[in-house]
């Protein structure tokens, strides 16, 4: 494999030759059911072929040293195992430094250093959830060179631990659990509520998933993440007051809208309408996928970006006008925006002879209403993070 001899030579010349070991982590897709991982609903991921690979070899001291070569001009970042408090200045490796941290919680021993460099080929800003892919490939790392008794559970929560507790990010655990589990042509049906989850075969016959980037920086994202996420807390607490519900993600639409009155305010409303009816389609669309019903697969992905729109909030008109316009081709079953919105990715269902005429058509439309390029990959749904040799 071309990336891994690049990346052992890299390695050399950063650290210098020692016997290293090399793994892969992907990025994930999440198919439908967006927004509903917090609201105790359920999530349809995949992981893909885009991810973050790693080189890693253990040291005798005590110091850990990280570098990528996506960001050179850093350049190598040290810390220390006696020090693992969250430094601003140390960047990426906050995510090395807190998964390091909550498995030492844990009672797991990490007693010397090691020295790690790392390449993503997830397009930066994406949403196709790079962090989450560095926490669990750092996880699996580290449960090979420790000879960690963990199993991958235990890292997906870790993972989840490090992005809540460690970063600050109030995220659920649908990134750490698709990239940890995930397998190749498998999407993962999973119940956020009970981790109860199964993996559903994709079959996709004659076409593919294309992701369309808007290329804008999802500078929003994480203030109105949490903003949406304390929304439906909220809807959620009114409507405990007379039903007896853990989470929106205990409702169905008809049980939902017979009580919309103890909520009382059309926002929290519309948001809380979103989580009930996104778990249905997500539910929805495995048995569609099962059933090898391409076509009303797609309209549930039509139907989950409009929800995200109206009842959301959390399109814009990048994402808004990606969507129009690959709703609008020829061999188009379906699009959405997949991830937390206001930039970063949508996904779309295409013939895959098609696929050509498709990116130029929607490529011409958001350089004429955005005026800056998108980009497209073709996603490939791959394994779950894993050591690679």
């Amino acid at each position: 494999m071309e990336i891994k001899r690049e990346l052992n030579t890299k390695f050399a010349e950063i650290f210098g030759p020692k016997e290293t070991t090399q793994y892969f982590s992907p990025g994930r897709i999440n198919l439908i059911g967006e927004h509903t991982d917090y609201n105790g609903g359920h999530v349809f991921p995949a992981s893909i072929t885009y991810g973050t690979y790693g080189v890693a070899a253990p040291r005798e001291d005590t110091k850990v040293l990280v570098y990528s070569t996506n960001f050179e001009d850093i350049g190598v970042i040290t810390f220390d195992l006696n020090d693992l408090t969250y430094a601003k200045k140390d960047n990426w490796a906050n995510y090395v430094k807190g998964m390091v941290l909550k498995l030492k919680e844990a009672g797991h021993t990490i007693d010397h250093g090691f020295d790690l460099l790392v390449e993503g080929t997830i397009p930066n800003g994406a949403g196709l959830s790079s962090s989450a892919s560095l926490e669990l490939l750092v996880g699996v790392m580290l449960e090979d060179l420790f000879n960690l008794d963990t199993d991958r559970l235990e890292l997906v929560k870790t993972g989840k631990k490090v992005e809540n507790e460690f970063i600050g990010v109030n995220s659920g655990i649908m990134d750490q659990f698709a990239i940890g589990f995930g397998d190749v042509d498998q999407a993962i049906l999973l119940d956020t509520n009970t981790l109860k989850y199964e993996m559903v075969p994709v079959k996709l016959d004659g076409y593919a998933v294309v992701i369309m980037n808007t290329n804008k920086r999802r500078e929003l994202a994480d203030s109105k993440y949490n903003e949406r996420r304390s929304e439906c807390e909220e809807a959620l607490a009114r409507l405990q007051k007379q039903l007896d519900i853990q989470s929106l993600g205990n409702l169905d639409e008809a049980t939902f809208e017979a009580n919309t009155a103890l909520i009382g305010d059309e926002t929290l409303i519309r948001r809380a309408r979103h989580a009930v009816t996104e778990n249905q389609r997500t539910l929805e669309a495995k048995a569609e996928l099962v059933q090898g019903n391409l076509e009303a697969f797609g309209k549930l992905l039509n139907a989950s970006h409009y929800s995200l729109r109206h009842d959301y909030e959390v399109t814009g008109i990048e994402l808004d006008t990606l969507v129009d316009a690959a709703q609008a081709q020829d061999g188009v079953l379906g699009a959405r925006m997949t991830g937390a919105g206001f930039g970063g990715c949508a996904i779309a269902l295409v013939k895959e002879e098609n696929i050509p005429v498709f990116k130029n058509n929607v490529y011409d439309d958001y350089m004429k209403t955005v005026g800056y390029a998108p980009d497209f990959y073709v996603a490939h749904i791959g394994s779950g993070t894993t050591k690679i040799g």
